[in-house]
């Protein structure tokens, strides 16, 4: 906690976008941030939802260091927002600290690629029809 610092984000900030550098991370604390997906002809795509204890970003932890998707305050959001680089830089001089914000971060990575795949199919399905058998 030492290297975060308090932040917050009105409600429609576009807290970051895919593709852009990914260079820090936040733990929302109070408020609900939505997480999207461009799709062309349709805009961004809302695939998630995070509230209070959620990570918001996994992408400043793994090289190219570009975010993968993009994040908006739903609502009004505070949140504590830490420095990639130093976070990083932190987990090479304590392995053990390095290994359990890797757990942590691909437990985060798991629940999420099965979120937005949930929801990936269903816009699909809602839009496309029934998918073939």
């Amino acid at each position: 906690m030492s290297l975060a610092r308090e932040v917050g984000f009105p409600a429609d900030a576009r807290v970051c976008e895919a593709g852009g550098v990914a260079d820090r991370f936040w733990v929302v604390r109070s408020g609900v941030v939505s997480l999207d997906v461009w799709v062309p002809g349709r805009g961004r795509l809302v695939v998630d939802s995070l509230g209070p204890g959620d990570l918001l970003g996994w992408s400043w932890l793994f090289p190219p260091f570009e975010w993968d998707f993009g994040a908006e305050a739903f609502t009004q959001v505070r949140a504590y927002e830490f420095d990639g680089a130093s976070v990083r830089q932190l987990c090479d001089m304590r392995p053990a600290l390095g290994v359990v914000l890797l757990r942590g971060v691909a437990e985060v990575l798991a629940e999420r690629l099965g979120t937005t795949r949930a929801e990936l199919v269903e816009q699909h399905r809602t839009h496309s029809g029934p998918l073939p058998s």
